[in-house]
């Protein structure tokens, strides 16, 4: 079942990354190389666990467990952080990622159609549409823009992470409880 579960959310990951960074979605090659590599990182896990199910091997098992253990404390502690941040926090938090990366503000200003993060400089430039029409007043800072979606995001992926770190935390039991029961292709004689 945890296999099953780590296989698809890992191809999901890969093929998400891919086709956002296919389609233009994606400008940053460091995200998608990170999440193509969770991806990656969640499939061997899974493979790992599969091969140590199928073959009983007692090794392989305990990686897999321990490995499912550790990506369950970091996405638990991932979603727990999504769900206690205040507005204050995500307004820090976004200024802060706005702050790092210029080829992200022309990003975030064309596709939202916004200006500045918080507020309008009309002697600069921007890649917003509304920055370029007559009269340039009508634009808004992408701060309020982003902070609209960011709370409702944040509670989204925290509630569905936090849903699924208990669904690995049963895997780890599971895969406890599978050790230390007999392998049936084994000397029938003998315990583990």
């Amino acid at each position: 079942m945890c296999n099953t579960y780590l296989t698809m959310v890992s191809l999901l990951l890969i093929g998400v990354a891919a086709w956002g960074k296919w389609f233009g979605l994606l400008s940053s090659i460091r995200v998608t190389a990170g999440v193509i590599g969770v991806g990656v990182f969640l499939f061997m896990v899974a493979v790992v666990g599969l091969c140590g199910a199928l073959k009983h091997h007692q090794v392989l098992l305990f990686f897999y467990m321990i490995t499912l253990f550790m990506v369950f404390v970091v996405q638990f502690l991932v979603s727990c952080v999504c769900l206690s941040l205040n507005k204050d926090q995500q307004d820090q938090l976004l200024e802060i990622g706005w702050n790092h990366s210029l080829a992200t503000q022309r990003d975030v200003e064309k596709t939202l159609g916004c200006c500045g993060f918080s507020h309008v400089d009309y002697n600069s430039t921007c890649a917003a549409n509304c920055f370029h029409q007559k009269p340039p007043q009508s634009c808004y800072t992408c701060s309020n823009t982003i902070q609209a979606y960011a709370g409702n995001i944040l509670r989204f992926v925290g509630g569905v992470g936090l849903f699924f770190s208990f669904t690995e935390i049963l895997g780890v039991w599971l895969t406890h409880r599978y050790r230390n029961t007999k392998d049936p292709h084994s000397n029938p004689g003998a315990f583990l």
